[in-house]
């Protein structure tokens, strides 16, 4: 009998790179999204590369009545991923409201069915954020949580909390957190990738459209940062790396393998790659040389981080293999397949 995965989001950028990796490992998924900030058109690419039609129900998890109803529909769920979260640093520091409102409530009503419909286990998305400006790097799980540089940040600060305490009242359930670093990158087949709603808030996505001569230029968020080359130092790792990322640590709870009932791992590449580096990085795979503008910095950004992913070599028996060079190549073919269907409002 299939294992029936429920997936918030999963037709997100991160999330529908998951479905498809679930789908081919044999898994029955049935995904939830609002389609706030995702397409049906990634939907349809998910089916085609997979040959499978998860259901798709869809609904805005901060409503109560309705998750409740879901939960009462899908009774033979075994796990939830749950990836419906707002993400932009920069639009959490404008609407810190509409963060800590979304992203909390959601994770508090899946909390809720997950208590009253027994599901056992439960992956969360969280990220490097909550790590603030780290001390020491590479960073490493146990690092202490620092000031959140953004309401986003805190969202995922508090959710962890939260997770903690609800593990702590309710025995018998797991929790594996996945602190993501950077995700970049698509589909080989180029039917899914990141689908950004207007303007960019991530990097790739604007090198890409600059690239395709949507934007007029590429603008740099601070040069005189203490860093190498003044731009902020991130760690790039490819969408499909992260999401074997998930695949593997859904195996490790299902399997019974987890030491306690809340573990986290980062999951990133291990290598700092500035800004700059970054763009010089698609220059040289693409062929194409970027305007560039640098401007101010940004609120919210972190100077410097990257992962110390040893844990998760280890306990997951994962590791990210993708290369930068790769991932970028992915990230233009998308965006080239695409030519005029996207948002650029």
């Amino acid at each position: 009998m299939k294992q029936k995965i429920l997936v918030t989001g999963g037709i997100g950028y991160i999330g529908s790179h998951t479905v498809t990796e679930l789908l081919e490992k044999g898994f029955e998924v049935v995904i939830v999204d609002n389609l706030s900030n995702s397409s049906l058109e990634i939907y349809e690419g998910m089916k085609q590369i997979s040959g499978k039609n998860p259901p798709l129900e869809i609904f805005d998890l901060c409503e109560e009545s309705k998750t409740d109803q879901f939960f009462q529909k899908y009774q033979d769920i075994v796990a939830i991923i749950h990836f419906a979260a707002f993400k932009s640093v920069s639009e959490s520091v404008q609407k810190p409201l509409r963060y800590y409102h979304n992203n909390l409530l959601s994770l508090i009503h899946l909390l809720k069915g997950m208590q009253k419909y027994s599901i056992p286990h439960f992956l969360f998305s969280s990220s490097c954020t909550v790590y603030g400006e780290p001390d020491r790097l590479p960073v490493d799980e146990h690092a202490p949580f620092q000031g959140a540089a953004s309401p986003y940040g805190n969202t995922k600060q508090i959710s962890e909390e939260i997770i903690q305490d609800f593990l702590w009242a309710e025995q018998g359930k797991n929790c594996i957190s996945l602190r993501y670093f950077n995700p970049i990158g698509a589909h080989p087949s180029a039917l899914i990738g990141e689908l950004p709603s207007g303007v960019p808030d991530n990097l790739v996505p604007y090198i890409t459209q600059t690239a395709a001569g949507i934007r007029e230029e590429l603008k740099v968020f601070g040069n005189d940062y203490n860093t190498p080359d003044g731009s902020c130092i991130r760690d790039y790792i490819h969408v499909l790396d992260l999401a074997r990322a998930h695949v593997h640590a859904l195996e490790k709870m299902i399997s019974g393998k987890c030491k306690s009932s809340y573990e986290v791992f980062n999951i990133g590449t291990g290598k700092g790659v500035s800004v700059l580096e970054l763009i010089r990085a698609f220059e040289k795979a693409t062929g194409i040389d970027l305007p560039i503008t640098i401007t101010g910095r940004r609120p919210g950004d972190v100077e410097k981080v990257w992962a110390d992913t040893s844990l998760a070599n280890r306990e997951l028996e994962w590791e990210a293999i993708i290369s930068l060079e790769e991932a970028l190549l992915s990230a233009w073919n998308w965006e080239k397949k695409r030519g005029n269907k996207n948002n650029y409002l």
